[in-house]
């Protein structure tokens, strides 16, 4: 235990220097904070350690949206990526980066691909988009060069594109969503590809969810591991943060980089939460050049560990997320997340595919509607699907049949980065 104390004493005054150097550079290159510490006559100089954080007010995703340049610290001149958070709780945010902000990001990679057993030995396949300003695609590119790992760029979707290069390539790592694995499987099953025989022996899921909260794997998680002998990664990230929690061979939570960026996990009140206990995660980039943030809400809710992990790192872990605070939905007096919808959903062999639609009704209630591909067009499966849906919900939400063709329309529109299950049309 000393050694942890230790550890724990270093790590402290790694963030407090870090912090103190964050402070005075956005007091004079940041247009958004010199005016959040004027009007609140914030002295930066009081704030000596973590602990006096609450001395300054939170940072919202209407805060970046509504005063997106004014968080710009640099010239245009000095940035060399812009970046872009997908548009999932609202309009679509422009992150500056540096090349120091690029080095940063691989840097935060390489950590996260080593947490999960990463070795230059090692041949990534990814299935992901590298273009369309997503950040994430680049974080794992420029992560695994620095790892010195082999790598194959083959971008998402394409099953049979990806089983001849699996075969062909023989990769051991595959980056992808979880619930496009489950459609290789399928296609797999489809086309007679003994996937025991094959390459791959990890995946690192990005995304969605593949656990619950007590780190057992959910019902995707599962369905991945009955049919393919693989070990599952389960991450968690956003383009603001800059930086990823990634999960250790142990695979009980995502490891925090203390020295990457300062983690609070708030109530609504925006005080501190207990371990193992719902909290929206808060965060202070540290080191980042381009856009660093000050206890920035991600809207995420999770909870945290701070026990030493058995893999005998001694930082915190986050728990998978229970759900995004604008998306939380109240349904005829039920209270619902979306990753416990799809927990729900993906358990179903009725159930091929889904996409979950919340919208407003004419008094300003939310109302919920599910898109489905049914395994079968009949009476008995439609009877099956909404029994099983009224006795887990306890609810009826309005459900609509759909062909593969149509959800895919639905999933991958034009601006879409990777499938899309939850859409929010609430005004």
């Amino acid at each position: 235990m000393e050694i942890f104390r230790d550890i724990a004493a270093e790590t402290a005054v790694l963030q407090e220097k870090k912090l103190k150097d964050l402070l005075k550079y956005v007091s004079v290159k940041s247009p958004f904070y010199k005016q959040v510490f004027a009007e609140h006559q914030i002295d930066i100089d009081a704030i000596r350690s973590v602990a006096d954080l609450p001395l300054i007010p939170v940072t919202t995703k209407d805060d970046l949206q509504l005063h997106n340049d004014d968080f710009l610290c640099v010239s245009t001149e000095d940035v060399i990526e812009y970046m872009s958070t997908s548009g999932t709780l609202g309009s679509p945010v422009t992150i500056a980066l540096t090349e120091n902000d690029l080095d940063r990001l691989a840097f935060n990679e390489y950590n996260s691909f080593l947490c999960a057993g990463g070795t230059k030995h090692d041949i990534y396949q990814l299935m992901l988009t590298l273009d369309r300003q997503f950040m994430a695609g680049i974080a794992y590119y420029s992560g695994i060069r620095k790892l010195g790992a082999g790598m194959v760029r083959l971008g998402p979707g394409v099953p049979a594109l990806q089983w001849e290069t699996i075969k062909r390539l023989k990769p051991t790592t595959i980056v992808a969503v979880p619930s496009f694995i489950l459609k290789l499987i399928q296609f797999a099953k489809d086309t007679h590809i003994d996937i025991s025989q094959t390459s791959v022996k990890k995946a690192i899921c990005i995304g969605e969810n593949i656990r619950n909260t007590d780190f057992s794997l959910n019902i995707l998680g599962k369905k991945i591991t009955e049919a393919w002998d693989i070990q599952l990664f389960s991450t968690y990230a956003s383009t603001e943060m800059q930086t990823a929690f990634t999960e250790c061979t142990e695979g009980k939570g995502g490891h925090y980089q203390p020295e990457l960026l300062i983690v609070e996990l708030l109530d609504e009140h925006d005080r501190p939460v207990a371990p193992n206990t719902p909290g929206e995660v808060t965060i202070t980039t540290l080191g980042v050049q381009g856009m660093p943030l000050l206890r920035y809400k991600t809207g995420d809710i999770c909870m945290y560990f701070d026990e030493p992990c058995t893999c005998g790192r001694t930082s915190l872990r986050l728990s998978s997320i229970i759900g995004r605070k604008k998306q939380m939905i109240k349904f005829k007096g039920t209270t619902l997340y979306p990753p416990a919808l799809f927990d729900l959903l993906n358990e179903r062999e009725e159930i091929i595919d889904f996409v979950i639609e919340v919208y407003s009704n004419e008094i300003g209630l939310d109302q919920v509607a599910l898109y489905l591909v049914p395994a079968e067009e009949n009476e008995e499966c439609d009877h099956r699907i909404r029994a099983y849906l009224q006795a887990r919900l306890r609810v009826s939400p309005h459900i609509k049949y759909v062909t593969l063709e149509e959800i895919q329309k639905i999933q991958f529109n034009e601006a879409s980065r990777k499938p899309i299950k939850f859409i929010d049309k609430r005004a």
